[in-house]
């Protein structure tokens, strides 16, 4: 039996998001299904994040463990031979015994594309807040009391099974086309919706006219319900980009004993 890691894009339209759900098809499904086909057997297979319904993903990471006679390429294309359009794998690498793509990740980016006109070609793949007045410099003022290590309890979805509010955004750039405002952020952890409350919050200051003083009293307030915190569509957002440290992607990395227990002990406490 051999770990793998693989990186995924996927179009979310159509999928009630990555995690397995009663009430639609999710990636998580599909991919589980397809590994089965080639494989013989259901196994779990283990993403970075848990992309909402309606979220597209370049570069989702997730974990299986395998023990058939397939190596990286041949598991490469037997995936991709048998997956739906909206789904393609683009890498598969055999890794350490210990990995774990979800509590492993100490860094993630995404990248959210606001429309300033919604239309039958981008309604899928893009947010549009409909009657806001978007102004670049406004919402650009709100990145320098984003960034940093801050409670963000105000930005993420309740959810009682979360204890840890802390994040640190490490990055965040806001760019202007013709067309759209592109925002990129990068830390070390997301809460649930918390890129699209940002944006959606900071495209009601720029509306409003806004200090940027905002910002930080909706963070120091450390509650999901505020009045001027909006959550942007799904369909804008993309995740772009996840980190691990190198020795989990070394498949020779095999801890003994202690140093595993030790590992798999902090896992419950690491949750993204």
């Amino acid at each position: 039996m051999a770990r793998y890691l693989m990186k995924i894009c996927y179009d979310g339209t159509g999928y009630c998001g990555w995690q397995k759900q009663k009430n639609g098809l999710a990636i998580q499904e599909v991919m589980e299904n397809t590994l089965a086909l080639f494989s013989g057997k259901k196994t779990s297979i283990i993403a970075a994040g848990r992309t909402d319904a309606g979220v597209h993903s370049l570069s989702q990471y997730a974990h299986f463990d395998y023990s058939g006679s397939m190596q990286d390429k041949q598991l490469l294309l037997a995936f991709n031979r048998y997956l739906p359009d909206d789904i393609k794998v683009l890498e598969i690498m055999k890794v350490s015994p210990v990995f774990n793509a979800r509590y492993q990740a100490y860094e993630r980016s995404y990248r959210y594309v606001l429309a300033k006109e919604k239309t039958p070609f981008n309604r899928n793949y893009s947010g549009y807040l409909l009657r806001l007045n978007l102004n670049l410099k406004k919402m650009q003022s709100c990145i320098e009391n984003l960034l940093g290590k801050h409670d963000f309890s105000s930005f993420g979805k309740k959810n009682p099974e979360v204890l840890n509010h802390i994040c640190e955004l490490k990055h965040i750039t806001i760019n202007e086309t013709e067309s759209y405002f592109i925002f990129d952020f990068t830390a070390d952890r997301f809460l649930h919706n918390m890129v699209r409350r940002i944006v959606g919050t900071m495209a009601n200051i720029s509306h409003l006219n806004l200090s940027k003083e905002t910002i930080l009293e909706i963070l120091e307030n450390r509650c999901p319900r505020q009045n001027l915190v909006i959550t942007a569509p799904a369909s804008g957002l993309y995740l772009m980009e996840v980190k691990y440290p190198p020795k989990f992607l070394d498949e020779s990395y095999n801890p003994d004993f202690k140093e595993n227990e030790m590992i798999n002990s902090a896992l419950p406490h690491s949750i993204k």
